[in-house]
């Protein structure tokens, strides 16, 4: 097992008070604490209710939008929706066009393609509206970037609504930010400076679902039809990873209820394709089944199929859809995985970088953001990884970063290499001439002055709970943090020094240990950790064969580990026993910040 800083976290207040006060276990206050929750913040984010849904009016252009839309209905005039092409692109378009649908607007779609059109609305789109009649553009989960292809749609008269949740441009002077607001007629974004909506950390689908709101309420359509969009919010909130508190919070556990009885065609197929029908869904399966497929469209082909996926009303059509969306995912797994092991074989055959610059020529570009996810997840180093483009010459590039790194002002120092970029602290995108990829790589690692302690993992521990405190009370609190994900993070615990009195190896592919452990006290409690072979190479390696052999055995040994944990409950037999899922482990010393 790599080399780990275990960092526990110190942030303080009246646990027990807390406890009394909202009738929770100390340690879940401490948890939501750990969270960056307000006292105030805690009944809500408990206790998710959709009546704790913000005020569609309080966004920003949020009147100016409606009325804009509302008259184009009166007047008989044609809309256009346009949307990005990944998970959060596609759940908006189809919430827009859903709900314009609804109240009467003469509505259509468009979504780029992402190789021959690139991210976001651009001036053939324009060109493309201008042609068909359009009178006004609706974007969705992008138009805030997009400068010019929105100035040319003003010049040309088109009405144009922005919807998106991305961060506004800016060119600093001195020691000010200048944003640079596009040209429109609205423009609905939380992240605006000026903006006062409560949470600006919503997707795209969620700022569409607010715009259908706020619609729904001037049309006076019953009040229960726009929960018909809470599932395809959860998918984008989910598949986007955006924050899982305050509306989002709420978004996913009543989009997720809803989801495991969907009334879309479309999405029981595609939960039918991936054998889930008898599933309780969950944001794992949202996350890691569903989600991959709708983007799979989006990466290969042309995200449009799963856009027409989801209206589709017919069950044997949607199923072939469904199918061919999955089979286009599976190809999807199948290119990544060899790309990964060809960027590994890139990595160890490069000389050392701090900074990880990757050349896979003949890798498709749609996979490259994937593949640097992947390499920075194994490596923990910042990771940028350059395909061949389809223009001669040119390659395009994704970066995934690491926290001490920050990937988009990395980039602006190498500006005058670039073509274009963007992006933030974690990640971007951009193009450059293939004769400047070494002097890009050169200029990165130049500058890069990380140390080496940048490049361990920090495991952040919530709690260091030691095995006696856990009950089932406990853990029925726990999991009731639940859905886990960005801002909402799985809780983690830690106990020093048990004892391993034995430890089974288990499963088909004998991939599975089951250990005892052994508090120093004498408190006993089972453990799994999926990952059989690297834990008695470990052992081995740490205590020696002869210790192994005794742990194996049941024998007294000298067996000490230090673990990470998060507490469950086994049901087997009808009988419930307490079991610690293992997510890390290590010697009796391993290195820890207080």
């Amino acid at each position: 097992m790599a080399e780990q800083n275990w960092v526990i976290c110190t942030k303080r207040a009246d646990f027990d008070a807390l406890s009394e006060q909202f009738h929770i276990d100390p340690v879940v206050a401490r948890i939501l604490i750990n969270r960056g929750l307000e006292e105030s913040q805690f009944e809500a984010f408990l206790h998710p209710d959709l009546d704790n849904l913000h005020d569609p009016f309080l966004m920003e252009d949020m009147n100016q939008a409606v009325r804009i839309i509302i008259h184009d209905i009166e007047e008989g005039h044609s809309i256009r929706i346009v949307s990005d092409y990944d998970v959060d692109g596609v759940m908006s378009n189809y919430i827009l066009y859903k709900g314009l649908k609804r109240i009467g607007a003469d509505v259509d779609y468009v979504i780029p393609h992402r190789v021959k059109d690139g991210y976001g609305i651009n001036e053939e789109i324009i060109n493309k509206a201008i042609e068909d009649g359009i009178h006004t553009i609706v974007t969705c989960d992008n138009g805030i970037a997009a400068n010019a292809a929105l100035a040319k749609a003003k010049e040309e008269g088109l009405t144009v609504v922005v919807t998106d949740h991305h961060q506004v441009p800016f060119i600093i002077e001195g020691e000010n930010r200048q944003y640079i607001l596009p040209a429109a007629d609205a423009i609905l974004d939380p992240k605006k400076e000026t903006c006062k909506y409560p949470f600006d950390d919503l997707c795209g689908a969620g700022v569409a679902y607010k715009l259908i709101e706020a619609l729904y309420i001037k049309r006076e359509v019953p009040k229960d039809e726009i929960y018909q969009f809470l599932e395809f919010v959860a998918i984008a909130v989910i598949c986007d990873i955006v924050t899982l508190q305050d509306e989002n919070r709420i978004f996913v556990v009543k989009g997720l209820e809803r989801l495991n009885y969907s009334e879309n065609t479309g999405l029981r197929a595609l939960i039918r394709a991936n054998e889930l029908s008898d599933v309780t869904l969950d944001t794992y399966h949202v996350g890691f089944k569903l989600g991959p497929c709708i983007n799979a469209s989006g990466r290969l082909e042309s995200a449009i199929a799963s856009l027409e996926l989801l209206l589709e009303q017919d069950t044997d059509t949607a199923i072939a859809k469904a199918q061919e969306i999955r089979s286009i995912n599976e190809e999807r797994k199948e290119m990544t995985f060899r790309e990964s092991e060809r960027a590994i074989e890139y990595l160890e055959a490069a000389s050392p970088m701090k900074i990880f610059v990757i050349y896979l020529p003949d890798c498709h570009e749609s996979l490259a953001g994937i593949i640097a996810g992947r390499i920075r997840e194994n490596y923990h180093h910042p990771v940028f990884v350059l395909v061949n483009s389809e223009e001669e010459g040119v390659l395009k590039g994704s970066g995934r970063s690491i926290p001490e790194y920050h990937m988009f002002e990395a980039l602006q120092e190498c500006s005058d290499l670039l073509l274009k970029f963007g992006g933030h602290a974690m990640a971007a995108g951009f193009s450059l001439s293939a004769d400047c990829l070494e002097a890009f790589s050169d200029r990165l690692n130049e500058l890069c002055d990380l140390t080496e302690d940048a490049f361990i993992p920090k495991v952040k521990i919530d709690v260091p709970m030691p095995i006696s405190y856990i009950s089932e009370d406990l853990i029925a609190e726990l999991d009731g943090l639940a859905p886990f994900g960005k801002g909402n993070e799985k809780p983690v615990f830690a106990q020093k020094d048990l004892n391993v009195l034995s430890a089974k190896i288990m499963g088909k592919d004998r991939n599975v240990v089951k250990i005892m452990f052994e508090s120093v006290e004498g408190y006993t409690s089972e453990g799994i950790y999926f990952h059989a072979q690297e834990f008695s190479d470990n052992i081995i390696e740490w205590f020696g064969q002869e210790e192994y052999d005794k742990m194996i055995h049941g024998w007294l040994n000298n067996v000490r580990l230090n673990v990470v944990y998060y507490p469950s409950v086994n049901e087997f037999n009808g009988n419930r026993t307490i079991q610690l899922q293992i997510k890390r482990y290590a010697m009796a010393t391993v290195r820890e910040v207080l």
